[in-house]
């Protein structure tokens, strides 16, 4: 790259942050690209981190040593997260939404992109200071999701078939009980999709009693992986926490009363927030 001045080398160099999170990159990668000194690289990097931590845009962490450098880490402060979740619960709360069994039609907001950045950053904020080294959901909502948050944390998606794919080689499959129907379904992960003993973070679309989650964690098992979190963009409040099968996961939000006549919806911030407003 060509010799570029301070105000250019200060745009491109965020940008290239911007667009590897979670990757330690050094100081001399920084210096042989933009052909500067390494002084004047580490004063750059402290107005970006000045910036990018009043703005609420993430963290800059800086490792020292030979082998060190810098990581951007995407995070989303309290405030800005919970104004996306309030504009999203307008979205929700529209009554033409509301399905049959007290279920809600997300899909058209599962195709927005915008949307989609917010909640997968939102999701990145929540899991940024655990190991993880693959998410994982199931097809096929969910899908969007995880890849909105994989972006954010830098990881490989790991897609969960409701039934196997020639496509995909052998696979492991299991049974599992759906929380909401109590019915026997079948899910599946081709072996070649995950690796033992993995650190995995499960991210779904939406939570009833959590039988789809419960069975994404118990064919887990089955790799020897470990379940590194779990995060549910809206769960089901008409689920008491005798009936959920689950404990320990995040929810970004919850619907809580649904009236099927007048098609009136009510959602609110979910568990995530609940320690933060």
């Amino acid at each position: 790259m060509k010799k570029l001045k301070r105000s250019a080398r200060l745009v491109e160099m965020t940008q290239y942050l911007l667009n590897r999170p979670h990757t330690l990159i050094s100081l001399t990668a920084f210096a042989d690209r933009y052909q500067s000194a390494k002084s004047s690289i580490s004063e750059d990097l402290a107005i970006i981190k000045e910036v990018f931590e009043e703005e609420g845009i993430g963290e800059l962490h800086t490792l020292a040593g030979a082998a060190g450098g810098v990581k951007y880490i995407p995070k989303m402060t309290t405030t800005a997260a919970v104004s996306i979740m309030h504009n999203i619960f307008r979205q929700l709360e529209q009554p033409e939404r509301v399905l049959p069994g007290g279920y809600l039609y997300m899909t058209d907001m599962l195709g927005q992109p915008e949307l989609l950045h917010d909640v997968g950053r939102i999701f990145a904020t929540a899991f940024a200071d655990r190991s993880i080294d693959v998410i994982m959901t199931v097809e096929t909502k969910g899908i969007p999701l995880a890849y909105a948050t994989a972006t954010c944390l830098n990881l490989p998606v790991v897609i969960v078939r409701r039934d196997n794919k020639v496509t995909e080689g052998s696979a492991v499959s299991i049974n599992y009980v759906s929380g909401s129907n109590k019915r026997i379904q079948t899910m599946s992960l081709a072996r070649r999709a995950l690796k033992e003993r993995s650190r995995v973070l499960i991210i779904d679309d939406f939570m009833k009693a959590g039988g789809t989650v419960q069975g994404m964690m118990d064919l887990l098992y089955e790799f020897n992986a470990t379940v590194a979190g779990v995060g549910v963009f809206v769960e089901s409040g008409e689920v008491g926490s005798e009936d959920r099968l689950l404990e320990d996961y995040i929810s970004l939000a919850k619907l809580t009363a649904v009236d099927m006549k007048t098609k009136q919806t009510t959602v609110v911030l979910g568990n995530y927030f609940d320690d933060k407003v």
